[in-house]
């Protein structure tokens, strides 16, 4: 049995994250900590557990083996370093950081500690992106030329954040608008799939002005293997699927909303056709990956340098956007 405390109730899938600790059999949820503003005293009497607004209080607890972070992005590095230096496994949600100089602080702690650490990257998991990455990694859409990667919804239009999620329209506690919340998902898809980037060119604007922050963007990336790729992410966007695309020499595969299109030149269709049928199994959650490389040494899919990754191409990106220019990286 794995004992949890929760560190945080600021992000909106926090409750989420609660309830996976809950309702799994190898773990107990046994204490929530928060600054009030964010939910956590009522979190503690919903859950049944003790209310804490002392870190060093509850990370000294001995009894606490882990924690799930969900504090807001600015604070990641202090809750992250000072539960690392109390021996915790961590859990978190993206972003690892806002800037990599914080990742950087993250990673020290734990390679010192010693400690189990995941990054909530969920979509890495799902049984479609993990048929891209195998189509990919085969070579059957040869060298690869250019992938797309969408993901919005209505937040700008519909004034989601308020009260004790508005710190998501909060540059400085978020790290950014919709591209550095929403945008974590391609964004890691992306670069997973097509590589080291080179350099970046991002463009962002505000087109509903509900809040001070980003609502709306397009960011191109360049990777060392001269395929480019770009990045939609939108809070204001009605509707629409949120595709993964990857194009190449031989061919290219399409997967999002239910649907799926693959070519190979490599390929006849009773070919395709057998190898989509031998299609890779969705992974585990990043959280069971967690819960069993603690207890069973069982290795993650997602490393906590994925995390640095992701973190420094949305740097790249916002650093473009304010400057004007294209980024090269690494910064």
């Amino acid at each position: 049995m794995i004992r949890i405390a929760k560190l945080s109730m600021a992000h909106v899938h926090a409750r989420g994250y609660v309830n996976q600790v809950r309702d799994n059999a190898e773990t107990e949820l046994v204490a929530i900590w928060d600054e009030e503003e964010y939910g956590g005293k009522q979190a503690a009497e919903d859950y049944d557990v003790p209310y804490y607004d002392d870190l060093d209080q509850i990370l000294g607890r001995d009894d606490i083996d882990a924690v799930v972070v969900d504090a807001i992005t600015s604070d990641h590095p202090k809750v992250m370093v000072a539960a690392a230096e109390a021996g915790k496994h961590i859990f978190t949600e993206k972003a690892l950081a806002i800037d990599v100089d914080g990742c950087d602080q993250i990673i020290d702690a734990v390679e010192k500690a010693g400690v189990k650490f995941m990054i909530s990257m969920p979509q890495r998991c799902d049984e479609g992106i993990q048929l891209v990455k195998k189509v990919v990694d085969d070579g059957l859409l040869g060298d690869i030329t250019f992938g797309r990667f969408r993901i919005a919804h209505s937040a700008g239009l519909d004034k989601w954040f308020s009260g004790s999620s508005d710190w998501f329209a909060d540059a400085d506690r978020a790290g950014g608008g919709a591209l550095f919340d929403l945008g974590c998902h391609p964004v890691y898809r992306m670069r997973w799939l097509l590589g080291t980037p080179k350099r970046t060119m991002s463009l962002m604007n505000n087109f509903s002005e509900s809040y001070p922050i980003d609502d709306n963007s397009i960011s191109i990336v360049e990777f060392e293997n001269k395929a480019l790729g770009i990045v939609d992410c939108s809070w204001v966007h009605r509707s629409g699927p949120n595709m993964t695309e990857i194009y190449g020499t031989e061919g290219s595969i399409a997967i999002g909303h239910g649907e799926l299109h693959f070519e190979s030149r490599k390929l006849d269709d009773e070919a395709r056709q057998a190898y989509l049928a031998d299609s890779p199994p969705a992974l585990a959650s990043p959280m069971q990956q967690w819960i069993d490389d603690i207890l069973r040494d069982k290795p993650m899919s997602i490393t906590i340098q994925d995390g640095r990754d992701l973190t420094e191409l949305m740097q790249g990106f916002y650093m473009s956007n304010e400057q004007g220019k294209s980024i090269n990286f690494p910064l």
